[in-house]
């Protein structure tokens, strides 16, 4: 049964494929000679054949297509990257807070003048152990 439906989907892209190409060839036969006066400048007109014109046509609507698909793309990057770089900025500045926040912690001074032992400071990644 799966064959069966598998030669209907090859069949049917066939006959839209040779239909696509028939009304191609269809419209070449049809407008080739057919003659347009197209528009360029307030002064200046050119004179060509309709197939010309749709030819054209079609790669200019392609070659925006890419351009506006293009602009999109960098737009997209360039705020992917301005977000980067507010992120890393943020980074930085929690960074340096924790450095200044280091520098200003008071160390206890022993009643001679001495520092006081004290216990070792633990890593930020470390785990807090309880009952120590």
């Amino acid at each position: 049964m799966s064959n069966l439906w598998l030669k209907f989907k090859i069949w049917t892209k066939v006959i839209l494929a040779l239909l696509a190409l028939t009304y191609i060839l269809v419209f070449v036969i049809s407008n080739h000679a057919h003659g347009a006066n197209v528009w360029i400048l307030p002064w200046h007109e050119i004179q060509t054949t309709v197939l010309y014109v749709a030819g054209i046509s079609f790669l200019v609507g392609v070659l925006v297509a890419i351009l506006f698909r293009t602009i999109i793309r960098t737009r997209r990057q360039i705020r992917e990257l301005q977000e980067r770089n507010r992120s890393v900025k943020l980074e930085r500045a929690v960074q340096d807070m924790h450095a200044k926040a280091a520098m200003l912690r008071a160390k206890p001074i022993g009643a001679a003048g001495t520092p006081a032992v004290s216990e070792p400071e633990l890593e930020r990644d470390e785990p807090i152990e309880e009952g120590e």
